[in-house]
């Protein structure tokens, strides 16, 4: 049951950034897709392009550096 949820909560930011990148391409195609000007619609593919990816990334990091599994640049600061 835990990697069902686990696969649900990456599911959501890759299906919005998956998103971002189509208004992106949609853009530079001339497809409005929401509503006002391709450069608000441009914003918004970028916007939700680096939060879905910057949500997975982070899971990633979080769940390696919990496992011992990164570069030591990558651990945590412990503190004095």
């Amino acid at each position: 049951m835990a990697r069902l949820a686990a696969l649900i909560v990456l599911l959501i930011p890759g299906i919005l950034a998956a998103f971002g990148i189509k208004l992106i391409r949609d853009t530079f195609f001339g497809v409005h897709i929401l509503p006002g000007a391709l450069w608000f619609q441009f914003i918004c593919g970028i916007l939700f392009t680096v939060l879905g990816l910057g949500f997975f990334a982070g899971f990633l990091l979080n769940r390696d550096r919990k496992n011992g599994k990164v570069a030591p640049r990558f651990q945590k600061k412990k503190e004095s």
